[in-house]
């Protein structure tokens, strides 16, 4: 059993994201072992991007502030690298294709491969397009993570069936955000999903709050949340771990496992 699949293992998995270097390297380091510690199940690294489309205000601050201090794909790397000697749960990269086209698709899986990264999630890379990145992360067994969104339903069948790793299920319509309320038909969409994945499916994008990670773990197998996360960053800077173990535990609890 590999890494992701033994985090929804008899469980629903608990999904943190955190932005590498924001506010600084240090600091993201010790906040994304505060998520570990809270008892998060996999951990998304967001590798920062001058244009991050897929996202609301609260992460693109978080881009620009990494991208500041100096955060780059080699160090976002040497990043999970430090923090895969310290765990075992399984670490994703989220970013956009840019920047993994320029490092080099074969040579950024190796790496990914390498250092212990176990997945890539890329807003910004449609299913019809995988196939250019797809080959090059199987052969390094890293798992190239698709997403669902509300305006999936005429293409929900094909990705599912195609999935590996985990499904990104995309609660909202839009960019991230923290979101007071969740409308979408998710139910539905699970149904479809369920038919379909021969992976688990999680939901992310807008949920804020243990109440709605509760609602939203009842209907997949695994909550995401991140502008949630990152808003403590933006926040309490340098003194954001103790709010963000606090707050991640919280959510924990309230899928409740």
């Amino acid at each position: 059993m590999n890494r992701i699949e033994n985090a929804f293992k008899n469980k629903k998995a608990f999904i943190g994201f955190l932005t590498a270097g924001d506010p600084n390297y240090d600091a993201s380091y010790e906040n994304i072992m505060a998520l570990i510690k809270a008892g998060a199940d996999l951990v998304e690294i967001g590798i920062p991007f001058s244009d991050p489309i897929a996202e609301g205000t609260v992460i693109q601050g978080a881009d620009v502030r990494a991208l500041k201090a100096g955060m780059t794909t080699d160090k976002a790397f040497e990043l999970a690298e430090k923090i895969r000697s310290q765990t075992d749960i399984p670490l994703v990269f989220m970013t956009y294709v840019n920047p993994v086209y320029k490092y080099g698709y074969d040579k950024f899986f190796a790496k990914c491969a390498e250092i212990g990264v176990d997945g890539l999630i890329c807003p910004d890379l449609p299913f019809e397009e995988k196939s250019e990145a797809d080959g090059f992360a199987k052969a390094h067994g890293i798992a190239l993570i698709s997403m669902i969104a509300p305006t999936s339903e005429q293409r929900i069948k094909s990705i599912a069936e195609s999935a590996e790793g985990f499904l990104y299920i995309v609660s909202s319509m839009g960019v991230t955000g923290m979101r007071s309320e969740i409308k979408t038909d998710l139910a539905s969409i699970m149904a479809t999903v369920r038919k379909y994945a021969k992976v688990p499916s999680a939901i992310g994008f807008g949920i804020s709050n243990p109440e709605q990670a509760k609602k939203m773990s009842e209907l997949a197998d695994g909550v995401i949340v991140g502008s949630a996360i990152v808003r403590l960053v933006e926040k309490y800077g340098e003194n954001a771990p103790d709010e963000i173990y606090k707050f991640a535990k919280s959510l924990k609890d309230g899928i409740g496992n």
